[in-house]
């Protein structure tokens, strides 16, 4: 087995299992701001997420953090902010790997909320939060990335992923929520079988929360 085949298995190992010994909210900090984590931490625990902006569970939460932290990605994308959740994970992350979040969203009153809950959790400076149409914004961005979140419209999943596809890099991450494998090709249009369908690709479900597709890029 090549050895970039195994690092592929290790990290799709990663996004399966959760360690035990990890705390309720995350990992312990490699690095970032002194008491960041106590701030971030306290403010997903008293904060309440409200199912009707449809914000991720905190399960599908830790297992971006926890991918982002593991593989040390910095250059991460957000398509699909809400109000905020989801980027206070992985801006959290971002933290202690020294990266930087693009996260876009097309409402603007979820927008304005995401950027005080960004602001409230401490996070603000490694979050570029904006606000327009991910259908034009998406394609115009330069990249690279190593790190994708996607959970907007879900028919337009499939559009998101090509024009993303080419900006992100070898060994990077691209991950769908509202993915599950029992769906098949009804919700999304065979989005996950589009996914496993490429072979520069690796694709696993991760159904523990909200279904989360994990994909890892092997080769351009």
């Amino acid at each position: 087995m090549t050895r970039t085949r195994k690092t592929m298995r290790r990290m799709m190992s990663a996004v399966l299992i959760l360690t035990a010994s990890c705390a309720s909210f995350g990992l312990s900090a490699r690095g970032g701001e002194e008491g960041l984590d106590s701030r971030v931490r306290a403010f997903l625990e008293t904060h309440d997420w409200g199912r009707g902006d449809m914000n991720v569970p905190a399960v599908d939460g830790q297992t971006l953090h926890d991918i982002i932290v593991q593989n040390g990605y910095t250059r991460a994308l957000e398509i699909g902010t809400s109000t905020g959740h989801s980027g206070i994970w992985i801006a959290w992350a971002l933290s202690k790997t020294g990266g930087k979040l693009i996260t876009i969203d097309i409402d603007k009153r979820r927008h304005e909320e995401a950027v005080k809950n960004f602001k409230k959790a401490g996070l603000s400076k490694y979050i570029d939060a904006r606000l327009g149409d991910a259908h034009t914004l998406v394609p115009e961005l330069e990249g690279p990335f190593d790190f994708v979140f996607s959970d907007a419209d879900k028919n337009w999943y499939k559009n998101y992923f090509i024009a993303v596809f080419p900006k992100l890099e070898v060994g990077g991450c691209y991950t769908t929520h509202n993915v599950y494998e029992r769906w098949g090709r009804g919700r999304g249009g065979g989005y996950l079988d589009y996914l496993k369908s490429l072979p520069n690709m690796e694709t696993a479900v991760d159904e523990r929360g909200g279904g989360l597709a994990v994909s890892y890029k092997k080769t351009k």
